[in-house]
C-alpha cells in the first residue's frame, strides 16, 4: 500500500495538523509534511527550529485493543527511521539513542515526538538533511554535511513512509521484543556512559545495560545496581579531558 502524503509549503506545527485531522476522524496511515515550520517543538515543549531544506513530517497511528502500548511506537518510528536514513550516512556511524534521537557520529542529526489523544498517536519526526541547528550544549549534524549533492525531503519521506508501514505491521503481529531487539541492535552498545535528567532537581549517571520488556532504559549505576528509567532526557557522555 503506498501511504497518504500531503505536502505544505508553511505550517505552524505538522504534528498540531495532524492532531486536528485525527479529532475530525482521519484514518491512520496519513502523512503530512512541511517544506517550513513556523512553531515546530521537540520533547517538553522545546523548540524545533525548522529552516527550508530539513525533512518536517508527521503521521497518524489508530491504536487498536490488542497493540502493544503506544509509548512503544518510538521505536517502530527509530528503527524506520533508521532504516531510511543509515545509506545517506555513508561510511558515518548512525546510532539509535534513547528514547527518539538519532545521531550522526555522535551528534543529533533527527528527533521525533510522539503525542496522544484518545485512540489516536501522532508521530512526528524532524531529520536535518540539509543544514543542523545550533543548540547550546547539544552536537548537531546534519547528512548534508560532507554530502556534494542535497537530499530530497519529499522523495526520502516516501521511503520513510513505507518502511514505517513495514515496521508497525510487525509490530502488531510479532512479540514486542522482537521490535526492541531490533532497536537496540541499531542503537550505541551496552556500557556507554548516559547522563539520565529526569526531573530539573534529579540527575542520575550510569551505563546504558539495554532496555526492558516494555522499552524502559536499563541504566547501571557505579555501584552495580541497575535503574529502571520509563521517561527522562538523556545525554552520552563524553570523554572528559
Amino acid at each position: 500500500m503506498i501511504p497518504r502524503i500531503d505536502s505544505v509549503a508553511l505550517t505552524a506545527s505538522t504534528n498540531d495538523d495532524v492532531m486536528a485531522l485525527a479529532r475530525a476522524g482521519a484514518s491512520e496511515g496519513y502523512w503530512l509534511r512541511a517544506d517550513v515550520q513556523s512553531g515546530g517543538r521537540g520533547r517538553q515543549g522545546r523548540q524545533w527550529q525548522s529552516p527550508v531544506g530539513n525533512l518536517y513530517a508527521s503521521t497518524l497511528v489508530r491504536l487498536r485493543a490488542e497493540d502493544p502500548s503506544a509509548a512503544s511506537l518510538a521505536f517502530v518510528i527509530g528503527i524506520a527511521a533508521h532504516v531510511t536514513l543509515a545509506p545517506l550516512g555513508g561510511p558515518h556511524e548512525l546510532k539509535l539513542k534513547w528514547p527518539n534521537d538519532l545521531l550522526l557520529n555522535g551528534a543529533k542529526c533527527a528527533g521525533m515526538l510522539l503525542e496522544r489523544e484518545k485512540d489516536g498517536v501522532v508521530l512526528g519526526i524532524g531529520v536535518n538533511l540539509a543544514s543542523a541547528p545550533e543548540i547550546a550544549g547539544r552536537l548537531t549534524a546534519s547528512f548534508h554535511d560532507g554530502s556534494a549533492a542535497p537530499f530530497d525531503p519529499a522523495a526520502l519521506l516516501v521511503d520513510l513512509a513505507r518502511n514505517f508501514a513495514e515496521k508497525l505491521a510487525r509490530w502488531r503481529a510479532e512479540p514486542l521484543q522482537r521490535t526492541l531487539a531490533d532497536w537496540e541492535s541499531r542503537a550505541h552498545a551496552i556500557g556507554t556512559p548516559l547522563s539520565v535528567s529526569l526531573s530539573a532537581d534529579e540527575k542520575l549517571e550510569g551505563h546504558y545495560d539495554g532496555l526492558a520488556s516494555d522499552g524502559a532504559l536499563f541504566l547501571r549505576m557505579t555501584d552495580g545496581t541497575r535503574r529502571q528509567v520509563h521517561a527522562a532526557d538523556v545525554d552520552i557522555i563524553r570523554e572528559r579531558i
